[in-house]
């Protein structure tokens, strides 16, 4: 059909003549009412939204000395964040002299670890960057 022939039946039932793959040969046009067709677009897009999950980075802070009911207290803090879906970066900054105790903060590092393993795994191992000791861990995935 003409461009011509689509426009003058598209005014006639007072509808729009949008082009729906105009690369094809011959391009391919539809008349519709071209608002409703944006508004239904818009609505499809807004529900897609809707269904996604957009994950998050938390942080948890611990000390070098840390003790154990603090960590407790922490680790529930990061079971929350993971249980919604939210990756963590647990930071351990280290003071003063407390960079001679490296090794401390590891091990503060893997206790917390094996406490938050049920709902979290290690996605990067602890490193340091500068004065801190820097973990993240991402929830466990349900497969």
């Amino acid at each position: 059909m003409k461009t011509e022939e689509a426009l003058e039946i598209a005014n006639n039932k007072k509808l729009d003549l949008v082009s729906i793959s105009p690369n094809a040969n011959p391009p391919v046009c539809k008349i519709l009412d071209y608002g409703k067709y944006r508004y239904e677009l818009q609505k499809r897009e807004k529900e897609a939204k809707k269904k996604q999950k957009t994950t998050q980075l938390k942080e948890i802070r611990l000390s070098t000395f840390i003790e154990e009911h603090d960590i407790q207290v922490k680790a529930n803090t990061a079971l929350k964040f993971l249980k919604d879906g939210d990756k963590l970066k647990v930071s351990l900054r280290f003071r003063g002299r407390e960079k001679d105790y490296a090794s401390k903060g590891m091990q503060v590092m893997k206790k917390f670890a094996e406490i938050v393993s049920e709902f979290g795994v290690i996605e990067k191992r602890p490193e340091f960057e500068g004065r801190s000791l820097i973990m993240i861990m991402a929830p466990k995935s349900d497969k």
